[in-house]
């Protein structure tokens, strides 16, 4: 894992938005062990300092390969990025901001969603999926908003998780991004990363969440987690990572579960409107 970073070609460093941006053309190398059986990249033997400087010097590549990785759900306050947050389930985030400008031009906070017609906030969630469970969520959070907190969301994880709908992912997205307490949101692409990376072998988000915490420093959980995420919609895909044009690759024990090789690798690095927040 002492192999160098590879210097971005000159051609990768364009305007962001534009899939070279995202590319830093990896250092040729052999796939490793797990890519080419099939096993677990996660080596029991790493010792627990070895596996924090590798996982602190990928987390500063990723600050590098995604400077402008950032929450993707529009909102305006805290109350606006809760409800969004429990709608991203099971769709994307583009679908929810296409969304959300009716519901909160209608319903603009816990109060005016409690007393909602429920037959017309589905109408309004029907474009997300599952609206019938998304409009009981909203509808059951905005009631214990008012009877609780006066209608405001309170900034602490132990009051957001009693609210209905909301876990831990969502309480640390509000968190993060709503009142600045550092956290770490697990979502698919979050998961998928970091095992992929060897940093952890559990499959349970609290667990993850857990275990990468206490490799990454507190202060960067927000935007470490937004970084993990632009990198899984934009480079690490779930059925073919361009691996070869991933900026992670020396260090990364996952190398060569996609293509290797640069070129055929930067065929498959996205635009963020290519991703799947669309």
């Amino acid at each position: 894992m002492s192999i160098p970073a590879s210097e971005p070609a000159p051609e990768a460093v364009q305007e962001r938005g534009t899939p070279l941006a995202y590319a830093r053309p990896a250092r040729l190398r052999r796939p490793t062990r797990a890519a080419l059986t099939g096993s677990s990249p996660f080596d029991p033997a790493e010792t627990a300092l070895s596996r924090t400087r590798r996982a602190r010097r990928m987390a500063r590549e990723l600050a590098v390969i995604h400077p402008d990785a950032h929450c993707e759900l529009d909102f305006t306050n805290a109350f606006e990025l809760l409800v969004a947050t429990v709608l991203s389930a099971q769709t994307t985030d583009k679908m929810v901001n296409k969304v959300t400008p009716t519901l909160f031009a209608k319903y603009p906070d816990a109060v005016a969603l409690a007393g909602a017609d429920r037959d017309e906030l589905e109408a309004i969630l029907k474009p997300t999926g599952f609206f019938r469970a998304k409009a009981n969520s909203v509808l059951g959070l905005s009631a214990v908003l008012v009877e609780r907190f006066d209608g405001e969301v309170p900034g602490r994880m132990a009051d957001l998780v009693t609210l209905p709908g909301v876990g831990r992912k969502t309480a640390n997205v509000v968190l993060g991004n709503a009142f600045g307490v550092p956290g770490l949101t697990v979502d698919t692409h979050f998961g998928r990363l970091v095992r992929r990376f060897g940093w952890t072998a559990e499959e349970d988000p609290v667990k993850v969440e857990a275990e990468v915490a206490r490799l990454v420093p507190k202060k960067e959980w927000t935007d470490f987690s937004h970084r993990v995420i632009f990198h899984g919609r934009r480079v690490c895909h779930a059925k073919k990572a361009a691996c070869g044009a991933c900026g992670l690759a020396a260090w990364c024990p996952s190398f060569g579960i996609g293509p290797s090789d640069p070129e055929v690798a930067l065929k498959l690095v996205r635009t963020p409107t290519a991703s799947d927040t669309e």
